[in-house]
């Protein structure tokens, strides 16, 4: 590309928080030689999602949220809890087996520069990325907009909303996660997403007072995040604000299949059933918290955890997938630092294809991605299988053969964790 070049027309489907951060990284990682891409976002609800439970945001993503100017959002809004590490606890013995540390040698987090964790509501999460994107003329965010067809050829890509309005761009980028327009419409229909057998039971539960006159929370046995183990499933206990007044409540849970989202949407819909079921399947803890934050949660909300099968087709010759959209796996504790990397690395790609002004086709870009990300998405599927074998119901026996072998098998991959948390996506060599 030339400085007479037309800016780069980019649209990208989904407007959460992988559309969001992708957008801000293409805009980060523009070249100064060219214009700065336009780019429009298209989410298909009438405003931004801002529901959803609390996620831990590993070293990674807070350096790459730091990066694209979305952490500093966050810290001035007083978002999250930072956290040094996430627990790990037998649930019928209250006994702590091991924990996952981000403190580093010296205490002050992994990296360069060094991060600990934040543990974040989505909402507040997406909430620090659109004050970021509010910073930049560039991107555009409508929402209200269901794609109802798309069409490219070497002029573009073309998209058609159900309200009969139209888009062209130059390339189209899905990240409208698991159930993908992007990719079920254009870019590989045939793969569609499967039920992992696991299910997300969460909800956020106001902290209890004691009985004492003084007025003090009810004692927790975790620092920020504790993972709390059963027969027939994990627990998650966290608090998830600076305060320190809620503690946001996730039950990891082997579930049958409902063989519709309308029957999904159901069972999501009755939460007292759903409240039933957790605490039944959490007897027996031996900490009072454990059943007080059950029945105290509030809006609980059922998320069956789907998946796609590894491998697949990422890219057409100008429309690319990222995120969910291309590679959605279960919970392994990385999710959403895995797709900030994938927007990131991929803004870099594309830069670099700008810069060059060689007059080459866009693919050049994507397949320059592809390249440098499907070994580190393949053995990140393989890892998240290992989380389905862990939520899978157990008997006595097999719970304990688990919590002996967790300290374990902790302590062995610490340092494989680290290096993925102290990777640097926008410094590594992009080898074209």
């Amino acid at each position: 590309m030339t400085d007479n070049t037309p800016a780069l027309k980019i649209t990208i489907l989904g407007g959460g928080i992988a559309g969001l951060t992708t957008a801000l990284a293409l805009t980060k990682h523009a070249p100064s030689t060219s214009p700065c891409p336009e780019i429009t976002l298209y989410e298909i609800r009438p405003e931004p999602a801002t529901i959803g439970g609390a996620v831990n945001l590993t070293p990674n993503a807070l350096r790459l949220l730091s990066h694209l100017g979305a952490l500093q959002e966050i810290r001035s809004f007083d978002y999250g809890a930072d956290c040094s590490a996430v627990e790990v606890f037998d649930l019928y013995t209250g006994n702590k087996l091991a924990e996952s540390s981000f403190r580093g040698k010296d205490g002050k987090g992994l990296g360069d520069p060094p991060f600990k964790a934040l543990r974040i509501t989505r909402g507040e999460a997406l909430e620090g990325v659109l004050a970021a994107i509010e910073k930049h003329s560039n991107i555009k965010l409508i929402c209200g907009k269901k794609t109802v067809d798309i069409k490219e050829d070497d002029s573009g890509v073309d998209i058609t909303f159900s309200d009969g309005e139209t888009a062209h761009s130059d390339i189209l980028i899905g990240c409208d996660g698991i159930h993908s327009v992007t990719r079920l419409k254009h870019v590989e229909p045939s793969r569609k997403s499967v039920y992992s057998g696991i299910c997300n039971a969460f909800g956020f539960a106001p902290r209890r007072m004691t009985s004492s006159s003084d007025q003090a929370y009810e004692e927790t046995h975790f620092e920020i995040s504790g993972m709390n183990f059963g027969r027939q499933g994990i627990l998650l206990t966290s608090f998830h604000n600076s305060a320190k007044d809620s503690i946001y409540v996730g039950a990891l849970m082997q579930m049958p299949e409902i063989a519709s989202r309308d029957g999904w949407k159901a069972a999501g819909a009755d939460a007292e059933k759903t409240r039933s079921d957790i605490l039944k399947r959490y007897e027996g803890a031996a900490l009072p918290l454990i059943k007080h934050v059950i029945e105290d949660a509030q809006d609980l909300y059922l998320w069956p955890v789907f998946t796609l099968s590894k491998g697949g087709k990422w890219a057409t010759d100008r429309v690319m997938l990222i995120g969910d959209s291309a590679h959605a796996m279960p919970p392994q504790g990385e999710s959403t630092g895995i797709v900030f990397e994938d927007g990131v690395l991929f803004a870099r790609c594309l830069a670099r294809w700008m810069e060059k002004s060689s007059g080459a086709p866009v693919k050049e870009a994507f397949d320059a991605y592809e390249r440098l990300r499907r070994e580190r998405i393949d053995i990140a599927f393989d890892e998240s299988q290992s989380v389905v074998k862990t939520v899978q119901d157990a008997g006595w026996l097999g719970h304990k053969i688990k919590t002996n072998v967790i300290p374990w098998y902790l302590w062995w991959t610490k340092s494989y964790r680290e290096k993925h948390f102290t990777e640097d996506v926008t410094t590594c060599e992009l080898g074209y």
